[in-house]
């Protein structure tokens, strides 16, 4: 044992995320969107991500959708408001859109009252926007009638809808397992329409960020996936434009 114990002196700095400090709410059972959002930002110097999971069910349904709604403002606690975040993102497509985009957002600034917020869903309309296009393909792996109510949310922020196709599938785990080739070869059937602008593939489990400059060059339109519009969106609310290559056409915008 040492006689006696020198104390140190130190110095402190803005710590890490010195251009932007990003909260994440994650599903407890998504498989994807942390492994996306870390190839999206690998190259951010000085931006932060700090992520949390929230409990639901991995059976999806409108009815277990909804229930998250109950374990938001604690999940959001868990990113602690003393790191004074500038943006905090829900991560699911599906939830927000059942559980309602606004009240996501207030159930989030209820606890980071300073913080601007974003979802998939949000997150989309956004995109669309600064691409320029109306006319969309919808791939989704949803159960019908979520789809169906996904489908409505966008028309009435007036996209038109095209084309839709779903996977089908309620059980999260296998929606994780839906292979690149799967995912790539359903954004060509819904979207190679000379009346379509682009492709959204929603869901933040499906693995579409890597096959989307592939799937860009075969259908000669901009494709955007949940996680990759989520990340984009969140980085524009921080104010970082940076241009991310290999993400997108979305992320020159």
């Amino acid at each position: 044992m040492p006689q006696s114990i020198e104390i140190l002196k130190f110095e402190t700095d803005h710590g890490l995320g010195a251009r932007a400090r990003l909260g994440l709410i994650v599903l407890q059972t998504d498989q994807t969107i942390e492994h996306d959002f870390a190839r999206i930002f690998c190259n951010e110097n000085d931006v932060s991500l700090y992520v949390t999971r929230i409990p639901n069910a991995m059976e999806v349904s409108p009815e277990t959708l909804r229930q998250m709604a109950i374990d938001l403002p604690r999940t959001a606690g868990l990113l602690p408001s003393q790191f004074g975040f500038d943006v905090v993102g829900y991560g699911c497509t599906s939830g927000a859109t059942l559980i309602g985009e606004e009240e996501v957002g207030k159930l989030i600034r209820d606890i980071h009252p300073k913080a601007a917020t974003t979802n998939p869903i949000t997150a989309t309309k956004a995109a669309l926007s600064a691409l320029g296009t109306k006319k969309i393909a919808l791939l989704t792996p949803y159960p019908v009638d979520v789809t169906i109510r996904m489908q409505a949310n966008l028309e009435a922020a007036g996209f038109a809808i095209i084309a839709v196709g779903t996977f089908e599938q309620s059980d999260d785990f296998t929606v994780g397992r839906i292979t690149c080739d799967s995912i790539f070869d359903a954004i060509k059937q819904v979207g190679t329409s000379s009346d379509c602008d682009a492709v959204f593939v929603s869901c933040t489990s499906l693995r579409a960020l890597k096959i989307i400059p592939e799937a860009e060059v075969a259908i000669g339109k901009p494709v955007i996936s949940s996680n990759q519009v989520l990340a984009w969106h969140m980085l524009r609310l921080a104010g970082i434009s940076d241009q991310i290559q290999n993400t997108g056409h979305l992320f020159l915008k």
